[in-house]
């Protein structure tokens, strides 16, 4: 029997084979090179400290090409393999975890789980299932691998076929039908010529578990030797809790009945506070309904714990909360208040959003206002930024995702320029601020610069704002902006998703004039993000592109409307000849980026800024938006 861990909190333990053991096929030659097919059969058992406290936190199966990479696991949920500076960056690493507490990533969570999940290269598990198996009825029955008694596991992979088939059941015969069957795996590019094989396990602040192997066998390229149940030992038994002594029961019932007086005495001056306090309400807030009470706020976001975290703008951070009242999941933004423009952009996304309503916009449900929090409650979108998905590692959006984005994006800013009771400018279309819903549908969002006006008039903002790469030239000028400033941030957004490649890179790397540059020559499908590896439509993608050039143009006056974005997108309207405009535009400027280069920084970052800060046209009226 090999343990692990015991029910001390916070330590890690590692188990691996004493040689590294060749993982590759045809090794000799890098060319034909593929994984090995590997079996192993093991037996674990996960103990916790009492009958009465959950404990945690599971352990993994792990091949890696290396154990100095362990060197700064954490405990807790890195199940001591991984590490928050690590996390999302491992290479060549195999790990089969084993969950008995929830949580993802670097989030922590205090539920209990019970969870097989296979993850390549990272903590994020490509999939994850509740631990099961199929009983003697042929019905799944659920399995808890925090117990007394043992558990067995199987892992199966087939190198020729990419596929890994995990099994677990109690101390039984193998079941007939895996719990995770012929999950697609390459490890090809994961595995190396010799890996260490293994074990990990850790335990966390406050759960703690004692972790046992108490069997295991491995083979490459044949299966795994059965074991032999009946020659293992017995798991230890679960440590007796020291509360079940009499003195500790009379100090643990001393405690909570001071703990409970101090509750109650917190309540009522909690209650008197409440009742005694009133903050001054302003003219406008009687206008604008849907106010949320700011307990209930407090309670959904834990606090506003750091936990709950999900994003942080200029102007504040966004918390993922669950509605106490309803257990709907909600994004409420925490604006700071002495921000210069923090109550500006609160009453910009009251005024803004307060009553837009559309399938590609993200919907705000409502708002609150105490003290010096200011916050804005609008829908969760759980696949998080367009940005976020489009740059991240081992991720692939298709050409169909992308494209099906594009669309939903220019359906939006049509409804925000033509089809809504007043014309709405974003001002600060970037892909940060589309958000990705569960069906990969794109919702706009973020409106705290935005500005409205009459349809028929003319927008009277003068002060410069958004983000470096996709502010339009003629902003620098008038400070003006428009719908055309907008269309103009679409452009850049387009040759953004097409390429894989952001607007302003590094070594002065501007994405419209590489795009010109290749259209110039004649390949303008070079351009194209190396993750979609050919598997586009070529007409789909040229049109996507040269639209993205016709609407980056330097003239504003040249560009096209949403309206006639949408028709040339739905293939309703030929686009007009990109290289006839491209030579009239060169003449007219004499450069070939399209009046690109007219925005001059030496910061490649994508956050908002602000050119000036003597306008007097952010002096918003909520009342009137809410009315």
């Amino acid at each position: 029997m090999l343990g692990l861990t015991n029910t001390s909190n916070d330590i890690v333990g590692r188990a691996f084979y004493n040689e590294r053991i060749p993982m590759l096929n045809n090794s000799s030659d890098p060319r034909r090179q593929k994984a090995s097919s590997f079996s192993t059969h093991f037996v674990f058992s996960i103990v916790p400290s009492s009958t009465s406290a959950p404990g945690g936190f599971g352990l993994a199966f792990v091949l890696a090409s290396s154990i100095d990479k362990f060197r700064d696991a954490q405990a807790g949920h890195f199940l001591g393999i991984y590490s928050g500076s690590n996390g999302v960056n491992v290479t060549h690493m195999f790990a089969m975890e084993f969950d008995t507490v929830n949580g993802s990533d670097q989030v922590e969570s205090d539920t209990e789980a019970n969870d097989v999940g296979i993850n390549v290269n990272g903590t994020e598990s490509d999939i994850s299932e509740r631990s099961a198996y199929i009983g003697t009825d042929s019905k799944w029955v659920n399995l808890s691998m925090e117990q007394s008694e043992a558990v067995q596991a199987w892992i199966d992979y087939d190198g020729d076929n990419k596929t890994v088939n995990v099994t677990v059941a109690p101390t039984e015969p193998k079941p007939s039908t895996p719990l995770i069957l012929k999950h697609r795996v390459n490890l090809t590019t994961v595995l190396t010529e010799y890996m260490y094989v293994g074990f990990s396990a850790s335990t966390g602040e406050g759960k703690a578990s004692s972790h046992y192997i108490l069997g295991w066998s491995f083979a490459v390229n044949e299966p795994a030797r059965p074991l032999d149940l009946s020659k293992l030992p017995n798991p230890p038994p679960k440590v007796k809790d020291r509360s079940s002594f009499p003195w500790v029961k009379i100090a643990i019932g001393v405690l909570s009945a001071l703990t409970l007086i101090l509750l109650l005495s917190l309540c009522s001056v909690t209650l008197y506070k409440r009742y005694t306090y009133f903050e001054p309400i302003e003219d406008w807030e009687l206008d604008c309904p849907h106010r949320f009470r700011y307990r209930d706020l407090h309670i959904a976001t834990k606090g506003f714990k750091e936990s709950e975290l999900i994003g942080v703008g200029g102007f504040g951070a966004v918390y993922k909360g669950v509605l106490p009242s309803t257990a709907t999941e909600v994004a409420v933004k925490r604006i700071v208040r002495s921000s210069i423009q923090g109550m500006r952009e609160f009453a910009a996304e009251i005024e803004s959003l307060g009553r837009l309503r559309h399938k590609n916009l993200v919907n705000l449900q409502g708002w609150c206002k105490k003290k010096n929090d200011l916050l804005l409650i609008n829908d969760y979108i759980p696949k998080g930024s367009l940005d976020s998905l489009l740059f991240k590692p081992n991720l692939v959006l298709n050409w169909e995702q992308r494209f099906n984005i594009i669309k939903g994006i220019a359906n939006g800013l049509l409804y925000l320029h033509k089809e809504w009771e007043q014309v709405v400018v974003h001002r600060d279309i970037k892909t940060g601020n589309i958000l990705i819903d569960s069906d990969l549908n794109a919702r706009l969002g973020d409106f705290g610069l935005a500005r409205l006006y009459r349809h028929g008039e003319q927008s009277h903002t003068t002060n410069v704002v958004g983000t470096i790469g996709y502010i339009a030239p003629e902003l620098t000028r008038t400070g003006k902006a428009s719908p055309s400033s907008d269309v103009y941030a679409y452009g850049v957004l387009l040759l953004e998703v097409v390429s894989g490649k952001r607007p302003i890179g590094s070594e002065q790397f501007f994405l419209v004039d590489w795009v010109v540059e290749n259209h110039n020559f004649g390949q303008i499908l070079e351009v194209v993000d190396p993750k979609l590896e050919s598997l586009y439509v070529e007409e789909e993608v040229e049109l996507v592109l040269k639209l993205g050039l016709l609407c980056a143009q330097h003239k504003a006056d040249s560009r096209p409307t949403m309206r006639q974005v949408m028709r040339y997108l739905n293939f309703d309207d030929p686009l007009p000849d990109i290289g006839d405009w491209r030579r009239q535009t060169d003449s007219d400027s004499g450069r070939m980026s399209l009046g690109f280069l007219e925005i001059v920084s030496t910061s490649t970052s994508s956050t908002s800024y602000n050119l000036t800060s003597n306008s007097s046209d952010i002096n918003s009226r909520p009342s009137q938006a809410c009315r």
